[in-house]
């Protein structure tokens, strides 16, 4: 009897480590529940036991134990066997399910894709993967926080309502720096009740909780997960963070969430990925002298004798976890409703409220909730939609659904001493993010690759919204073009750029994903693409798009699609999917060549070719170039003479080269193409064209449109930067300058003149270049400029910008008149301690003033940002701090602001990069970054942008062989914008081996004529 006993036992063992191995999962010492160590989830390793006793037994005792096992291995491969047909049963089933229409077909798109990609790997550990398995989809989250502001720690409990979708005994979900206390599991099946767990576990790794059953669920069944966890509420602006303000000498706390793109699982568990759309019901438990927010108004409120009050929030709409959001404060606001109902409110600090600060972002978000109501036609979907302004944030702004986070100095502003320029760019903030309410909060994209078909459509609409609030801005026909256009092409044009749809391979592609490529070159295809359709069936489809896939998830190609209905419709067959995968899958873009046609009459031919600064990255990296770049163009193209310009119009290029007919051409006839710059190109043409075109320019500019002015600035700067034209040609075409009277063409110079300057700003002959070529054409316009500015505390219009842009030029380039003024203004202020500097000047002669002026006004600069209450001023003193000639007191900032409480987290990046671009402390900033990285990387590391930023901010103007070497390095890395950093180094030390010496022998020649 002991010897069958031993021998059952011994059975019974071997069967469970059987099964365990066929799991995958390890007889540790845990107990429990406890998590398991990533070393037992690195390796599984099966040990079995052996006895220390030895066993005697008997033949037939032998024989009947070896059929025993036998038996085993044959019943296990029939259960896998069975395990697997059953699982494929499972998913050809669930494809007949019916639930929620598109976005169940969008999520099943997704999931069927992970599915693939993951059977290649072993399938027995999905939480070593990218993505959550396919087994599991959340519907609903009940989720309940205790927040305990006096020593900064909140817990939880979340039940998650969710569906089987693949049989699975395994529960994979996201946390990061959660402690999980308690977990439990309940089916509400046919066998209702709570479910055995054998195993759970944290897989820090890929930042997931894994919950291992004893038994399997089962498809088309629902489930229910309840978890209680605490954690810190952290100093980090990511996950939910605390921040501080003071209001009457005493300091003041408040905590707040950043969720996106991969942070709610720093604030509960859950299944953080954009498909994973569900309701979510949140409670917020703290002390009574604070308030809380969420997405949703309070459904109920109850408060407990100890001074606790509990808010219930209602029920979201389906959503995406990183849209979920909220906060506890103790601020006031102020509030409007707007005709459909909705309530609008503005929140931010007692002080800031009672000044009116926030007045002006409530009256435009007011405005442009109708704006979008009328222009997609689909209704804003919640009852309320907060704004909240806060001291501390890693971003400009945050879209949550109902609970906007916007930083201070992106929604407060103060109409005394704000400048035009500041207001316009806090309008573009407040009407990007409302525009998210719709692209992104209610049509999610499916996956973090398509993250430009929120961000690209919020940021064309920032141009659209602001036209409509303020018309006389010319936004979307004219700033467009300097601030988007101009300014992603050349990011664009760059080696070591990439497609607008990106691959996400791994966790820290996400944060990769979110840079201006996705939103500039986005806003720049949509646009040209609305200019393709026309605005009327550009509005329709995206009508169908939001109203097909709301409360869901989408993919270009269904943007496509909608697009493509909508010019069907109107009996226009053209294929949206197929141009616009040209332009989304393919980095940068084309250089078109347009020239006139000896050999046929009125023909001209024209080409296309990938347009690279670093033409030499063909030949050394031909594994990327040599995939005959190819894009579908819509080529606008206009024929002018001294007096009239034609029609435009439109020729689709697709081939390398093609020969086209146009109108009469005869010797002093000029092309012109790209008509308004809505094209994602750039146009180059034969020198005798460029000769035409200039001599136009001089004649009389006003035959070509100020957009296509400010293009053939843009255009042919870059074109001899990257040297398809000569040098001189940049500089002849903008001697007609002197003559133009609108902002843009000019803004288009500035912006190119001043790449040019921070070229040469180091060498023996700089002076040549600033004193002798610009200064002298700005005297008049400077004095003009300064008398101007000093009697209009408000300058708003395109003249008075036109001003502003002259004065900004000519006190760069050292104009004495312009100094003068400066030091004049800055000194009556020091002796009468009143500031009559009008706002919207207030920067150039700031930082004209320290750069020229003793310590003494450096010091008094440093005063006025310590004592001033108003955010955009506070701004603008610290900036014109960095412009100082003297390399101590430029140290002395930069240890301040990243050792100090004295200056904004937020603005730190800001004072390195402009230290960098003040040529005396160019080389101090890059040492300084290059000491400091370390404690850099680990503050703003995860914070989108704000390491890109840095890095292009204290790299982009260095341009000797040292500063090359000290580059590469320092930037081992992998990481893009080091490569980046490091190809536009190298391009700055080329062109000064290339055209420097050519470049000045031009301009000495030009100066002696």
């Amino acid at each position: 009897e002991r010897e069958r006993e031993r021998e059952r036992g011994a059975d019974h063992e071997y069967k469970t480590h059987q099964i365990r191995h066929i799991m995958g999962i390890e007889d540790a010492s845990m107990r429990n529940g406890r998590a398991l160590s990533d070393q037992w989830a690195d390796s599984v390793v099966v040990r079995p036991r052996t006895t220390e006793q030895h066993i005697t037994v008997n033949k037939r005792l032998v024989l009947g134990f070896a059929i025993s096992i036998l038996t085993l291995i044959i019943v296990t491969a029939i259960a896998i066997t069975l395990s697997v047909s059953f699982e494929r049963c499972a998913a050809e089933s669930s494809g007949a399910l019916a639930a929620n229409g598109s976005s169940n077909s969008k999520w099943k798109q997704s999931q069927n894709a992970n599915i693939s990609h993951r059977d290649s790997e072993d399938g027995q550990q999905p939480w070593r993967h990218l993505r959550l398995p396919a087994t599991l989809r959340p519907r609903h989250y009940d989720l309940r926080l205790s927040v305990y502001m006096e020593n900064f720690t909140f817990s939880g409990e979340v039940h998650i309502e969710f569906e089987c979708v693949h049989s699975t005994k395994l529960i994979v979900l996201h946390t990061d720096r959660l402690e999980v206390d308690k977990v439990l599991v309940y089916s509400d099946s046919k066998k209702a009740g709570v479910m055995r767990i054998q195993r759970r576990f944290h897989y820090q790794p890929k930042q997931v909780y894994v919950i291992a059953l004893h038994r399997e669920m089962k498809p088309l069944r629902t489930y229910k997960i309840n978890i209680t966890f605490h954690a810190h509420i952290e100093h980090e602006l990511l996950g939910f963070f605390r921040s501080s303000y003071v209001l009457n000498g005493e300091r003041r706390f408040l905590a707040v969430t950043q969720f996106s793109p991969t942070h709610a699982r720093k604030a509960f568990p859950c299944f953080d990925e954009p498909i994973y759309k569900a309701t979510f019901r949140v409670s917020l438990k703290h002390e009574s002298s604070y308030q809380s927010l969420s997405n949703m108004p309070v459904e109920a409120s109850m408060s407990d004798e100890d001074g606790w009050v509990t808010n219930h929030f209602s029920r979201t709409p389906r959503m995406s976890t990183y849209y979920l959001a909220w906060a506890v404060c103790n601020f006031t606001y102020r509030e409007a409703v707007t005709e459909s109902g909705v309530v609008i409110r503005l929140y931010a600090r007692p002080d800031a409220i009672q000044s009116g600060s926030g007045d002006y972002a409530l009256h435009i978000t007011k405005r442009l909730l109708q704006f979008y109501q009328d222009y997609f036609k689909v209704k804003y979907s919640l009852p309320k939609l907060d704004l909240l302004a806060v001291p501390k944030h890693p971003y400009a702004a945050m879209e949550n659904w109902g609970l906007s986070v916007f930083v201070e100095q992106k929604i407060l502003l103060d109409p005394d001493v704000s400048s035009f320029s500041y207001q316009m760019e806090l309008t573009m903030v407040v009407v990007h993010e409302i525009c998210h309410q719709w692209f992104g909060d209610l049509v999610t994209p499916v996956w973090w690759e398509d993250v430009w078909l929120k961000e690209g459509f919020a940021h064309y609409f920032e141009y659209i919204g602001t036209d409509f609030l303020f018309p006389k801005w010319n936004m979307e026909k004219q700033r467009f073009l300097t601030d988007v256009l101009h300014e992603v092409m050349l990011l664009d044009g760059l080696a070591s750029s990439h497609p607008i749809s990106q691959e996400v391979f791994q966790a820290t592609d996400i944060d990769r994903v979110f840079d201006w490529i996705a939103y500039k070159k986005g806003a720049a295809l949509i646009r040209m693409l609305a200019n393709v359709m026309g605005q009327p069936l550009f509005q329709r489809g995206l009508n169908d798009y939001l109203m097909t896939h709301m409360y869901g998830n989408a993919a270009r190609d269904d943007l496509w699609n909608k697009f493509s209905e909508a010019m069907q419709r109107e009996g226009k067959d053209i294929n949206i999917t197929q141009v616009m995968d040209r332009w989304t899958l393919q980095m940068g873009y084309p250089v078109v060549t347009i020239s006139k046609n000896d050999s046929l009459d009125n023909s001209v031919t024209i080409s296309q070719e990938h347009f690279v600064y670093d033409t030499d990255a063909k030949i050394q990296n031909p594994e990327l170039f040599n995939k005959s770049f190819q894009w579908q163009i819509p080529l606008t193209l206009a024929v002018g003479n001294s007096s009239h310009i034609s029609t435009e119009t439109i020729i689709w290029v697709s081939n390398k080269t093609e020969t086209h007919r146009v109108g009469h051409m005869g010797g002093e006839t000029w092309l012109l193409g790209n008509i308004n710059q809505t094209g994602y190109f750039r146009v180059n043409y034969d020198l005798h064209n460029w000769r035409l075109l200039i001599q136009q320019l001089m004649t009389n500019s006003t035959i070509i449109s100020v957009g296509n002015r400010a293009g053939l600035i843009d255009d042919v700067f870059n074109l001899a930067r990257a040297g398809y034209l000569p040098q001189n040609v940049p500089l002849q075409m903008i001697s007609y300058l002197s003559q133009e009277t609108e902002f843009l063409p000019w803004h288009a110079a500035s912006r190119a003149l001043y790449q040019l300057d921070k070229l040469l700003d180091r060498t023996e002959d700089h002076s040549l270049f600033s004193v002798s070529l610009i200064s002298d054409q700005f005297t008049v316009c400077c004095i003009l400029t300064l008398t101007s500015a000093i009697r209009n505390t408000r300058l708003i219009s395109s003249s008075t910008e036109l001003q502003r842009e002259v004065m900004m030029l000519a006190c760069s380039f050292g104009n004495k008149h312009c100094h003068r003024q400066a030091v004049s203004l800055i000194s009556d202020w020091i002796s009468s301690n009143k500031n009559r500097i009008p706002p919207n000047v207030r920067d150039i002669v700031y930082c004209t003033g320290v750069s020229l002026m003793d310590e003494d006004v450096w010091e008094f600069i440093w005063m006025k940002f310590h004592s001033s209450t108003a955010i955009s001023e506070k701004k603008v003193l610290l900036e014109a701090l960095t412009c100082s000639d003297n390399i101590f007191l430029l140290n002395r900032l930069l240890n301040l602001s990243l050792t100090s409480d004295l200056v904004p987290d937020q603005d730190v990046i800001d004072v390195i990069i402009h230290v960098g671009r003040n040529p005396l402390g160019r080389h101090l900033a890059w040492r300084y970054f290059c000491e400091k990285w370390d404690i850099l990387n680990s503050r703003y590391g995860e914070a989108l942008f704000m390491n890109s930023k840095l890095i292009s901010g204290v790299t982009e103007f260095l341009n000797t062989e040292a500063e090359l070497n000290e580059v590469r390095l320092n930037f081992y890395k992998s990481a893009p914008a080091f490569a980046r950093a490091v190809e536009i180094v190298q391009a700055n030390v080329k062109w000064h081996i290339l055209f420097q010496q050519q470049f000045y022998r031009w301009l000495r020649k030009a100066l002696d004529g």
